[in-house]
């Protein structure tokens, strides 16, 4: 069954599988994940860029290899999210952003009125702007009005590995918006970014469901599978559902032997 790539901002990516560079063991492990999920995406914290021996991270990513995502994680207020992008513009880090304005430090929850204004600020800018935002369909909407690239909406709370708390919000985003929708938050294991897929997702974000796993480098194939086993089934279309059974095989047009 053939399949038309991921495309962001006038991009194409085959993989449709997005992974972060946070909490691992080791920069080493990191590259084995990385390898492993057989994402072209990686989303680097701009915030977080700098390591406790006072290498970047950024020396640790082949940049000929992944495109870089920088976001704007630990950013409270639009304005803080906006000139952090811009200082990864002047950077070298290109143009497009996963945007973060954190409206609660204790969930981690968006604060989508900050979100809306710099999204619609940033994409005004020339930016592909990547909105992390709550699972709600008139907010999705709002920012697809604003000039977001994609509509990112949170499975479940950051980091909480609870999975799809609310498909059929996401169903209705789905429904709502025609830019490309990627679940971003809250997976924590590869059932939860297949259900992601089978409803329609274009894509998935994540990073503590790898990093955090006990071993990181089989957890990150594993999501490989996952996004791409949902992605074939939301293709082929599952059957309905019922509330009684249905025979495999069917008696209609079959010889009554026992005559």
């Amino acid at each position: 069954m053939s399949d038309t790539n991921l495309v962001i901002g006038g991009k194409e990516f085959s993989s449709r599988l997005i992974v972060g560079t946070g909490k691992y063991a080791s920069m080493d492990v990191m590259k084995q994940a990385h390898e492993a999920s057989g994402a072209q995406i990686v989303t680097v914290a701009l915030r977080r860029v700098s390591l406790p021996s006072g290498e970047s991270i950024l020396d640790h990513l082949d940049t000929t290899r992944y495109t870089l995502l920088p976001n704007t994680a630990g950013c409270y207020t639009a304005d803080e999210a906006i000139r952090t992008c811009y200082l990864a513009r002047e950077a070298g880090l290109g143009e497009m952003v996963k945007l973060e304005v954190i409206g609660d430090p204790r969930t981690l929850f968006p604060d989508v009125f900050g979100l809306l204004e710099a999204t619609r600020t940033l994409a005004r800018e020339g930016f592909t702007v990547m909105p992390y935002t709550n699972d709600d369909p008139v907010m999705a909407k709002k920012l697809e009005d604003a000039g977001a690239a994609v509509v990112m909406p949170l499975g479940a709370p950051i980091g909480s590995g609870l999975g799809i708390r609310n498909p059929y919000n996401i169903k209705i985003i789905l429904e709502t918006v025609s830019v490309p929708v990627i679940v971003d938050a809250g997976v924590g294991t590869a059932s939860d970014a297949a259900i992601a897929m089978e409803l329609g997702c274009e894509g998935v974000l994540m990073n503590t469901a790898i990093s955090g796993a006990q071993d990181p480098v089989a957890m990150a194939r594993a999501m490989k599978l996952g996004v791409e086993g949902g992605r074939l089934a939301f293709r082929a279309g599952r059957i309905g559902k019922k509330l009684y059974a249905t025979a495999s095989s069917p008696l209609e047009g079959v010889p009554d032997w026992t005559s």
